[in-house]
């Protein structure tokens, strides 16, 4: 008898699991995207704009995407790192400034593991832990001393120690192995966290702890979560983002929003954030234009409210007037501005101010924003080897 067995089937298995009832298809990580396509940013060979999910390509090989300013980025299952898009100021990282509007690799490597490619510049990590960054250099967002843009990945310092990643509007921010926090880039609303409004163009550390588990940062905000499940926040404070329920009082360095230990993921969005704790509730707060608080309601928050009553979030992810997550059964859900088609609803310019399901399917593994798109990876299961 053959057993019931997930992992790789050679092809004498693969028939037999077939009359059993047991063989389990082979994995196809599949990419979509949808809305705004004005600079090929969809992948789609075009510049027509989609209002429904539509894959890019046909292969079955992405494991995330990452949206940004009318670009988009992805890593693939076998650690090759590709781009398309807009190219002004180098932005999809292949040394050149031209767009592109389907996949192009950057370089030739195959050992990326961890992406970011929000907005007008992009970062990511490779698996022997290198951090290495592209596109625009304004403020110092890149961390190479200089304010000279880079068309192609360029490694910041030499550290082989880099964990986690997020790049914003303005800024870049990254955990090494040891739990150390590093942020740079522009300052202006204390967005580093160092105490200071003064930019900086290299890595600086906040404070010398070294238990900081997650961050993310986006616009003129900076929030993370440390391996005590503690969440932390700073930066500019006009809609109650900082989450400590008063207005307009921005930070310099984080402060702790409430004294809940069980935070386990998070994103930043344009002057909100959103939070998912460990009895799998979501949770949200900031601006709520266009409703993009998902609390069914244009109201800005100023302290965590919960997004309905479920307990199967798995993942959230903002951006400049949306969010989006995915659930522990895979299904994928979006809220805020519809005016690009973003929300995957196949309808007009129907902005939503609560999650609204994409399709019906149960597989969506995770969901990332650029400007007004948004990619999905979607796992299926399928054919034989």
């Amino acid at each position: 008898t053959m057993p019931n067995f997930s992992g790789k089937w050679n092809l004498d298995g693969q028939l037999r699991g077939i009359k059993q009832g047991t063989w389990t298809g082979i994995t196809q990580n599949q990419l979509f995207v949808v809305g705004r396509n004005n600079q090929g940013q969809l992948g789609q060979i075009d510049v027509v704009d989609r209002s429904s999910p539509v894959q890019v390509g046909t292969l079955g090989n992405w494991s995330i995407g990452s949206g940004g300013s009318f670009k988009s980025h992805a890593l693939k299952t076998d650690g090759t790192l590709w781009s398309w898009g807009q190219g002004s100021g180098g932005k999809l990282g292949n040394n050149a400034t031209v767009s592109a509007s389907s996949p192009i690799q950057i370089g030739a490597l195959t050992n990326w593991s961890q992406l970011s490619g929000r907005q007008e510049h992009a970062a990511a990590i490779t698996t022997n832990g290198e951090l290495y960054v592209w596109g625009s250099n304004a403020n110092g967002r890149l961390g190479l001393n200089d304010v000279a843009y880079r068309s192609s990945p360029t490694q910041v310092g030499s550290l082989s120690s880099w964990a986690k990643v997020s790049n914003g509007t303005y800024n870049t921010a990254a955990i090494t192995t040891g739990g150390k926090l590093y942020v740079w880039g522009r300052n202006n609303r204390g967005q580093i966290g160092d105490n200071t409004v003064v930019d900086r163009s290299s890595p600086v550390q906040i404070g010398a702890l070294t238990n900081w588990a997650e961050v993310s940062v986006f616009g003129q905000n900076c929030a993370a979560i440390k391996t005590d499940g503690t969440i932390w926040t700073w930066g500019f404070n006009n809609s109650g983002q900082i989450g400590k329920n008063y207005e307009n009082i921005s930070k310099s360095s984080p402060v702790q929003v409430g004294a809940l230990t069980n935070w386990s993921q998070l994103s930043t969005g344009d002057n909100f954030i959103s939070a998912v704790k460990t009895d799998g509730t979501l949770w949200i707060w900031g601006n709520s234009a266009q409703g993009r608080l998902g609390d069914g309601t244009t109201v800005g928050k100023s302290s965590p409210v919960q997004i309905g009553t479920d307990t199967n979030w798995l993942q959230v992810e903002l951006d400049i007037q949306n969010g989006g997550a995915v659930t522990t059964t895979g299904e994928l859900y979006v809220w805020g501005q519809a005016e690009n088609g973003q929300l995957g609803q196949n309808e007009g310019d129907i902005d939503k101010s609560s999650p609204v399901q994409v399709g019906s399917e149960t597989t969506w593994s995770n969901v990332a924003w650029g400007a007004f798109h948004l990619l999905a990876v979607k796992q299926n299961r399928t054919g034989m080897s």
